[in-house]
């Protein structure tokens, strides 16, 4: 992604391209809310999304382009639409009780606003339920300048977990019984096994601490038995692109499922990861990749045979697959791969092994047993500078911090606590993605020391189906309060058996991977089981952002803080910061 110098600050954000009226101004763009049939090749249903498709259509956009973009509510309830990962006006970025009202049905609301970034992107309903019930689509701008590597052609590959269940359903049947789509419970067969491989003692002891925890070795999605799509498409449906052996062609991966993790390999091509939730990286070349909810990956891929090549994404937990195809022709095939074997938790996942913290009276994940709890009744805003001895996680045992900055001491393949269940594997031993791999193309931000820190713990409690952060759920929270101008230090603590993808709008996330001015810079930062992952932010936005785990059940449960950004420039509705700094001089 390329940027001016003058919009170092972030406000920017998207429009919508879709059916756009002959005649219509140029950055003038018509969206309409609907109610939609949605066939996944497995069933049919009913689901919402725009201009009477979901997902909707592709937005594309110029970087510097201003943006006019005219939604109307066909819909019977509310409705929004948020720019993920654009850099805009609080007011334009599409959250009720945050950042605007929300679109009231039969109502048209206007959004206007600078393109200040190039990159892929993508959009989606930020009420209720509707994003996981269809409401997405992609975003793609095209930089001022050249882009600093080569292709012909390009694809978007948008990816979703589409379920028989509407939105609302799910959540309902997992506040009843959290484990309702475990489709992958042990059994009695398993138990034999382990007492075979580890013995009755160590097997027992096993069962219990799961038993006292109200978990499973399995829970690693919270939704199975959904049907994933390629751009709308099941396995069955087979999306294509084609083109012509030899040429360079770009994929625009977009993960835009409600709960669903996917490892992706082309079998037969290498992939070159130049651009990572919108920005340029220095390009490194993989054989397979997870992308986390709601994260952008953009690959070149460069097929040289005159035969069909399938894209293979499998979900985290191995319980399904998204299918598509690169043909020279259409209607050509290739072979799709077997699911590989599912992973499971271990008592490392669980932080089982940290020093100086009691598990044995766990609950469900609450933490209110354990014997020395952190206290957070004087927490305001969640800033934990002032606490005199904060909680350091980075000596536990079994966790791997191997890939933040000044933390480990060996390479890690993906913030994996080590013997973890969920380390990926790229399949046949070739090269698996790591954030570690990933450093900017070009600085975005001058390479300073942060002025404070905030410590986060990402919690929660399987047995009743709460999330929350500092175990307290959205509700009953203060709002994160920062400074304009600081340099803030997020220091993410995950002690939950999930892996969860933090997102903080209006503002970029640094991922510390120790690469000093060249570490990554992303809108969605991954957090695995067990692990302590560090992002600093330049805090250059004023006004109202929202900040969620971007797991849509674990958000609606309480996994979601609102951050006030003090001080700074009168926040206009339609124009970044930093361009307002600059007309002050």
């Amino acid at each position: 992604m390329r940027y001016s110098k003058s919009m170092a600050r972030r406000f920017i954000a998207a429009a919508f391209i879709a059916a756009v009226p002959i005649g219509a101004q140029a950055g003038t763009y018509n969206l309409t809310v609907d109610r939609v049939k949605i066939d996944t090749g497995d069933f049919v249903k009913e689901g919402i999304g725009y201009n009477g498709a979901s997902p909707g259509p592709v937005m594309r956009f110029k970087e510097g382009e201003e943006v006019t973009i005219n939604v109307k509510n066909n819909l019977r309830e509310t409705t929004s639409i948020h720019w993920h990962g654009l850099i805009l006006p609080y007011q334009q970025d599409g959250v009720p009780t945050i950042s605007f009202d929300g679109i009231k049905p039969g109502e048209t609301f206007t959004y206007k606003f600078p393109i200040v970034q190039a990159g892929t992107y993508w959009y989606h309903s930020h009420s209720g339920f509707q994003e996981p019930d269809g409401a997405y689509g992609a975003i793609v701008i095209e930089p001022k300048d050249r882009e600093p590597f080569r292709y012909d052609r390009e694809y978007v590959v948008q990816l979703a977990d589409k379920h028989r269940h509407s939105g609302d359903r799910i959540m309902r049947n997992l506040k009843m019984m959290p484990d309702y789509y475990n489709r992958k419970q042990r059994t009695a067969g398993d138990f034999f096994k382990d007492l075979s491989e580890k013995g009755l003692s160590a097997t027992l002891s096993d069962r219990s601490d799961w038993g006292d925890m109200r978990m499973m070795p399995t829970d690693i999605e919270d939704v199975q038995g959904f049907t994933p799509l390629i751009n709308g498409k099941g396995p069955k449906q087979n999306w294509t692109g084609i083109f012509k052996p030899g040429e360079r062609v770009r994929l625009r991966f977009v993960n835009s499922s409600a709960m669903t993790y996917f490892d992706i390999r082309i079998p037969g091509l290498k992939m070159t990861v130049v651009n990572a939730d919108g920005n340029n990286v220095r390009p490194v070349t993989v054989d397979e990749l997870r992308i986390a909810v709601s994260e952008t990956y953009d690959v070149i891929v460069r097929p040289t045979e005159d035969r069909a090549y399938t894209i293979f994404a499998e979900s985290m937990g191995r319980t399904a697959y998204a299918r598509g195809t690169l043909a020279p022709r259409a209607g050509m095939t290739a072979d799709v791969p077997k699911l590989r074997k599912s992973p499971l938790l271990t008592m490392a996942d669980m932080g089982m092994a940290h020093e100086g913290m009691d598990h044995g009276s766990m609950k469900g994940m609450d933490r209110s047993a354990m014997k020395k709890p952190m206290d957070h009744s004087n927490m305001k805003g969640m800033d934990h500078s002032a606490m005199k001895k904060p909680m350091d996680h980075s000596g536990m045992k079994g966790m791997d911090h191997s890939a933040h900055g000044g933390i480990g001491a060996k390479k890690s393949d993906a913030f994996y606590a080590a013997g973890s269940g969920l380390a990926p594997k790229a399949a046949n031993g070739g090269k698996f993605l790591s954030y570690a791999d990933l450093k900017a193309q070009k600085p975005l931000y001058e390479h300073r020391p942060a002025t404070r820190e905030i410590e986060i713990r990402i919690t929660g409690n399987m047995e009743r189906y709460l999330w929350s952060l500092n175990d307290v759920k959205y509700g009953d929270a203060e709002p994160i309060r920062l400074k304009y101008g600081e340099r803030v230090r997020f220091k993410f603590v995950n002690e939950t058996m999930m892996t969860h993808p933090m997102h903080l709008h209006g503002m970029w996330s640094i991922l510390d991977t120790g690469a000093k001015k060249w570490n990554p810079i992303k809108h969605v930062v991954s957090v695995s089981p067990g692990t302590t992952v560090y992002m600093e932010t330049e805090v250059d936005a004023p006004g109202q952002w929202a900040f969620h785990c971007h797991l849509s059940y674990h958000a609606a449960s309480g996994m979601f803080r609102k951050v006030i950004v003090e001080g700074g420039p009168e926040a206009s509705t339609t124009t970044p910061a930093r361009e307002i700094q600059k007309a002050e001089k």
